[in-house]
């Protein structure tokens, strides 16, 4: 019977990492799902990653950013190491920091920014979201330019001044009658 018990957890090992990333090694864990290690792999952007994965090791990399949602895939995702990567901390890092308050807030502060200046050596979690950049979500543009509103209270006042003044020539052509 052990045996087969052995057998049965080499195959689940195998059969788990199968989708390991290339440049990654996996290991089964224990408590069910993969430990991913692509720690100092030189990457420069994300692999596919398999959706078992538990614990990600990303760091000593070059990674600058992480797309929207690289993650959402990933519903058994517990543990992410992403120190020691030259972040270019801007609004391609808006969905790593929010991944990292709502699961590891505690990581926030050991990644630290590479660029831009404004946020060079600056841990991500003290950044704020004007240090960030824009991001694209500023307020619409209104459809009228700042004096739009001064020019339509002249124009108002203009007609009413002259419909004031074609009221008095009328007026006083009737009394010249």
């Amino acid at each position: 019977m052990p045996t087969w018990g052995t057998l049965l957890l080499l195959w689940a090992t195998a059969e788990a990492t199968k989708d390991c990333p290339a440049p990654c090694t996996c290991q089964a864990l224990e408590t069910m799902g993969l430990l991913v290690d692509c720690s100092g792999r030189e990457l420069m952007a994300l692999p596919a990653l398999p959706a078992h994965t538990r614990h990600l090791l990303l760091a000593n990399n070059s990674l600058h950013s992480v797309p929207p949602g690289a993650f959402d895939h990933l519903p058994q995702l517990q543990m992410l190491d992403v120190v020691h990567n030259p972040w270019h901390c801007d609004c391609s890092l808006t969905y790593l920091r929010l991944w990292l308050e709502d699961h590891m807030p505690e990581t926030l502060l050991e990644v630290h920014c590479a660029s831009p200046n404004l946020a060079t050596h600056r841990p991500l979690g003290q950044l704020t979201g004007y240090e960030l950049g824009s991001c694209g979500w500023q307020l619409q543009a209104s459809w009228a330019y700042p004096g739009f509103w001064w020019d339509l209270a002249l124009v108002a006042v203009a007609m009413l001044g002259l419909a004031l003044l074609a009221g008095l020539l009328c007026a006083s052509a009737e009394a010249l009658d």
